[in-house]
């Protein structure tokens, strides 16, 4: 469907409901598989030498990768952002990036 490919068949419908309404006026900007980030990733500095033991820039090496929330679809209604996910079932991991999106992006998730 429009060369997107969709993770259930519940969310594929939820993305025709959504253009008609883009189509008809009612939302604007829908928007699919947006990333919100939640926790930066986190990196570690090091000291580095050349060969001949002069010293070079320091380096930084990822120790944990950030953490993201990609959302299902976004748009706004009424000029409002909406962030909507369609689930079928409520992981332990969605349950924490919820709470994370509420208190990093002060944005409450639309589930359907």
């Amino acid at each position: 469907m429009d060369g997107y490919q969709f993770d259930s068949a519940k969310e594929r419908r939820r993305y025709i409901e959504l253009s008609l309404l883009q189509k008809s006026g009612k939302i604007s900007d829908l928007q699919l598989q947006v990333p919100f980030e939640l926790i930066p990733a986190q990196y570690e500095t090091f000291e580095r030498f050349g060969k001949n033991g002069k010293r070079l820039k320091d380096g930084k090496k990822c120790i944990e990768k950030a953490c993201v929330y990609y959302a299902d679809f976004t748009y706004y209604e009424d000029g409002q952002l909406v962030v909507e996910d369609t689930k079928g079932m409520r992981t332990k991991d969605y349950i924490i990036k919820r709470k994370l999106m509420l208190y990093v992006h002060n944005i409450r998730i639309r589930e359907t």
